[in-house]
């Protein structure tokens, strides 16, 4: 009896002290399966309060229409190519990584316009193997804005590798994102019907 009257003073004294913790250490039925959304409630810019539903879980939806507005789509393409460009826009960084030819290759794959990995070591030697060895074509283009969407364009460079990118409906893609083509000579504009 003696080591009981201890502790249960200074369980009483300390229910006294904290409140707040012991309230907490009480049990709460354990939460819904499904909880109903909450809403998020704050004030737009003109003052108006407005609320949204919060989001609990994320569901990923395939794109539709992948491209919005910008240059044209050809019909007579391979309608693979613009599966090509969808593909190389989603992996693509904010900046270069210096790995152009290899996101074009893993892109062109992908999307299944051409069925083995291209051999050749440097971008500038892309659209040659392109029309040898996987059915594609060179287009009388000189301005890379008047190539089609999905085609791909090779770029020269005296001594360097050069560059590829595959135009979007938006801009250029590779291993990064631009609104602007290269200012590399272009060699090419380059597709498969």
């Amino acid at each position: 009896m003696p080591k009981i009257l201890p502790i249960t003073l200074l369980s009483v004294s300390c229910a006294a002290l904290f409140p707040a913790t012991v309230s907490a250490l009480s049990m709460s039925p354990p939460p819904r399966a499904n909880p109903q959304p909450s809403k998020f409630v704050f004030k737009d810019a003109s003052g108006k309060a407005t609320s949204v539903d919060v989001i609990q879980s994320y569901q990923p939806t395939k794109i539709g229409r992948p491209f919005a507005t910008g240059a044209k789509s050809d019909r007579q393409l391979d309608p693979k190519l613009m599966r090509a460009a969808t593909i190389a826009e989603e992996r693509a960084h904010a900046h270069s990584r210096r790995q152009c030819w290899h996101a074009v290759k893993e892109a062109l794959l992908a999307s299944g316009v051409i069925s083995s990995r291209p051999k050749t070591e440097y971008a500038k030697q892309a659209g040659q193997e392109l029309v040898n060895n996987y059915g594609f074509r060179k287009l009388p283009v000189n301005d890379p804005y008047q190539a089609p969407v999905g085609s791909v364009l090779v770029y020269n460079a005296n001594r360097a590798a050069g560059h590829v990118e595959i135009r979007t409906k938006d801009g250029f893609v590779s291993d990064f994102r631009s609104k602007t083509p290269s200012h590399r000579p272009l060699l090419g504009v380059f597709v498969k019907s």
